[in-house]
């Protein structure tokens, strides 16, 4: 058994660890701000490129980069021209003359200029041009005497490379020197970093440490280190470039772009072996070369400069592959990268949508609030307003007021009170008994009297607009409130995260294996019952039906519940991929039939009607009549029905939905064109429907040889502002037909009695349970009727409700448990 501390003890270990690390961690602050900052940055590579040359003697390094210091960061530009001076020192006198010689002619010329004003990025490559051109003549001037037609070529090839290194450090040496990078590098920038890279290695050339060269160790350490964070394209990539830059500088190393590129190719092929994989690509590259090369270093000491580069990457820290990995598009580190990026993008919009669904609910809790104070007005004060009215008419100016309202407030308050009940209901005062009494109570009985009438029309009137604005304050309220309600869904959905159900996946992947199909990727998104959600990748999808035929009858197996095709998207070339979508299947299908004609056979019909399935599991059948006939009853009755669709498939309740398009209808036009409004909503998991209907026909139900009829009454859609939606409630089952009609239909049997009892007998005698047909023919049996003449519009749409049976779902069972039951 261990010892255990006494958490006083822990508490002061913990506090004398935290004091001891302080100096350290404020050293290591300070290191980062420096690093971070550009200091360190600045020394390493400015010593470095200061004393790189190609070619011979041709320095071409030490000008653009402190020309691009100079712009980016001015006030590290005297640390810039230390440490290339300081470079330049170390490769002799020449090289510390030219730069000094460069810098100095370029910063006057960049003074002038920039009285110009143009644009800093576009002048600077011509100014190094410019300055490297003309130090590197006085250079030769100084050390000859004189500048030859050749001095001047290869002056100008020197000025040429100087101008492209500028663009170029212009573009990676921010990457570098930024503190923060939270975006992806283009291809551009990526090679722009990698010339950064290699022109800093040219610094390196002649160190030798224990008879390795330095120059060969780091360029095989760079090489494998972006092979292994970016594949085989980026490491052959950059050995490609490394080895060609590297050879300007030592035309003995030429060799080392074959290796390098090789190796870099090698070491990207075998990344899935991780580090030990990239290392030993590198070692085989190494050797091969070194067996069938022409290279002037021996094979053993390329083997041991290729161990060591092995050595360094291994001591690489994950968090810093990682993090350059996270730069290069198409690595998993970027992908992941970019899926944070639009997890936050998508958290911050699905906020944004929270807060205004919250604020629209504010906004109707406030309106119902006020409805409620409205509807609590204290009765009391009512009555005081209107007996104020009256009395500011009768008893200012009558001579008895104080014996009325001040010694006998009560008594008079209580005879007026009581006349105006009385008045409320009846035009004149039928109280006898209260009539004499009052007569002989007031000087002025009949003018008060005919006061409280008159009063009493004002009050109803008042009434009747508080009444209405409460009713429009409802239905403001519930209109918000059905907007808020919306918006959250859509937040919710915003914020749906890809649960991982790795149990499941694997389940299925494996039993589409063992029947011989092969899945490129799969995607859970839900299990939840009646909410499956999920995707699959298929390769050489050839669109023979495997997804309907195969996957949909086994995954309906293996989750326990009927799972059907959503979407399919096959491919667009040969053997190519398919995406399929797979979902729950509903309970219930309607299949519908319709049947409608114009009056006198007309082209257009005053009738509309709508089917649809909306995304929340419900299917709508609406027809709308419009008034009278033609295409005005026609655009009224499918503008009523385009208005009514576009607001149920919001997601508002088709309660709310309704009243909200009478509003719009009723506050459109002064016209007296109305329109009627005749909608079911079925639900397809439980077959239940509600009818709503505004000024329409019954509707009816066929189950078997009973008929039963469905009716609600309300006025037209447009009448009025306001009006209370009758809904009724019927539960429907496998096997019914239901029929939805206009008034032409329902009122257009000629020479009957009885409509209802009519249309109950021609249904209950239908023989057939196709809806096209049923529609067809209740058609029929009412134009003859009328022996072929068409007096009205008529429309009737006949709906079949049965369980839902996909098509290939009854295929052979899989022994195999429900993934469902299998938690993570």
């Amino acid at each position: 058994m261990g010892k255990v501390l006494d958490p006083h003890t822990k508490s002061v270990f913990g506090g004398w660890k935290t004091k001891a690390a302080r100096p350290f961690n404020r050293l290591k602050s300070s290191l980062m701000r420096k690093l971070v900052d550009g200091h360190v940055f600045i020394l390493f590579v400015g010593f470095l490129l200061g004393r790189a040359a190609i070619l011979a003697g041709m320095s071409p390094f030490a000008l653009p980069f402190f020309a691009t210091v100079a712009l980016l960061k001015p006030r590290k530009k005297r640390l810039a021209f230390l440490t290339l001076t300081a470079g330049a020192i170390s490769a002799g006198w020449w090289q510390t003359l030219f730069v000094t010689m460069a810098i100095v002619l370029f910063l006057p010329m960049k003074k002038i200029i920039d009285r110009w004003k143009p644009d800093p990025a576009k002048a600077l490559p011509i100014l190094v041009f410019a300055a490297n051109m003309l130090g590197r003549a006085a250079f030769t001037f100084l050390a000859k005497g004189k500048v030859t037609p050749s001095d001047w070529l290869l002056s100008s090839v020197e000025a040429g490379l100087a101008f492209v290194l500028t663009m170029i450090f212009l573009q990676s040496v921010p990457l570098l020197s930024t503190k923060t990078l939270k975006r992806s590098l283009k291809n551009e920038e990526i090679i722009c970093f990698i010339i950064l890279l290699a022109s800093v290695l040219t610094g390196t050339t002649g160190w030798f440490i224990r008879g390795l060269s330095v120059e060969h160790v780091l360029s095989d350490y760079f090489v494998i280190l972006f092979a292994f964070v970016g594949g085989a394209a980026i490491g052959s990539t950059v050995g490609v470039v490394v080895g060609l830059i590297l050879s300007l500088a030592n035309v003995a190393s030429l060799y080392q772009m074959s290796l390098l590129a090789f190796a870099g190719l090698l070491g990207g092929l075998m990344k899935e072996g991780k580090k030990a994989g990239v290392g030993l690509g590198l070692l085989i590259g190494t050797l091969l070369i070194g067996l069938y090369g022409n290279s002037d270093t021996s094979l053993v000491t390329m083997v041991w400069e290729a161990a060591v580069a092995v050595g360094l990457f291994f001591l690489t820290p994950k968090g810093l592959t990682d993090r350059l990995a996270a730069y290069i598009p198409g690595t998993r580190e970027h992908a992941v990268q970019q899926q944070q990026y639009l997890r936050k993008i998508r958290d911050v919009t699905a906020n944004r949508v929270e807060h205004f669904s919250s604020l629209f609910q504010a906004l109707a809790g406030s309106f119902s609030t006020q409805d409620l104070q409205m509807s609590e007005d204290d009765p009391e004060r009512e009555i005081d307003l209107f007996l104020s009215h009256v009395t500011a008419e009768t008893c200012q100016t009558c001579f008895l007021k104080q014996r009325c309202w001040e010694r006998n407030f009560d008594k008079t308050y209580d005879y007026m009170q009581r006349i105006m009940s009385e008045a409320e209901h009846e035009p004149v005062l039928n109280d006898h008994v209260l009539s004499k009494n009052w007569e002989s109570y007031c000087r002025k009985p009949n003018e008060v009297i005919q006061a409280i009438h008159k009063e009493m029309n004002q009050y109803h009137v008042n009434q009747a607009l508080k009444r209405k604005v409460r009713e429009s304050r409802q239905l403001v309220a519930d209109q918000l409130f059905g907007v808020s309600q919306v918006m959250g869904d859509f937040a919710r959905e915003i914020q749906k995260e890809r649960d991982t159900h790795q149990f499941q996946e694997d389940q299925i992947v494996e039993a589409l294996r063992e029947i011989g199909l092969e899945i490129r990727n799969i995607d859970i998104y839900s299990l939840e019952d009646g909410a499956v959600d999920i995707e699959m990748t298929i390769p050489y999808c050839r669109g023979r039906g495997e997804c309907e035929k195969i996957i949909a009858p086994m995954l309906s197996d293996i989750l326990g519940e009927t799972i059907v095709v959503k979407d399919e998207v096959q491919s667009e070339y040969p053997n190519g991929i398919c995406q399929a979508s797979f979902g729950s299947a509903k309970d219930f299908v309607v299949e519908t039939g319709i049947a409608n004609a114009a009056k006198g056979g007309a082209w257009v019909s005053g009738d509309s009607h709508s089917t649809l399935e909306l995304g929340s599991g419900k299917y709508a059948i609406a027809i709308s009549d419009g008034m009278g006939n033609g295409v005005r009853a026609h655009l009224e009755s499918s503008e009523t029905l385009k208005l009514l669709q576009k607001v149920l498939q919001s997601g508002i309740d088709e309660t709310v939905a309704i009243k909200s398009v009478n509003s719009i209808l009723s506050l459109r036009t002064n016209d007296e064109i109305f329109s009627t409004l005749d909608l079911a909503m079925i639900d397809l998991q439980n077959a239940g429907a509600k009818f709503l209907k505004i000024c329409s026909s019954p509707s009816f139900v066929k189950r078997g040889d009973q008929v039963r009829m469905i009716e609600a009454g309300n006025l037209p859609m447009g009448v009025i502002d306001e009006f209370d939606v009758d809904v009724v409630s019927e539960q429907l089952k496998d096997g019914d037909l239901l029929f939805m009609m206009s008034d032409g239909i329902f009122e257009g049997a000629e020479n009957i009695e009885n409509n209802e009892v009519w249309m109950k007998r021609k249904i209950r005698e239908l023989e057939t349970d196709d809806p096209q047909e049923a529609a067809d023919l209740i058609m029929e049996e009412v134009i003859r009727t009328k022996h072929g003449r068409i007096d009205d519009d008529m429309t009737v749409v006949a709906a079949k409700v049965k369980h839902n049976i996909p098509k290939w779902a009854a295929i052979p069972r899989f022994s195999r448990p429900a993934a469902k039951k299998k938690a993570q």
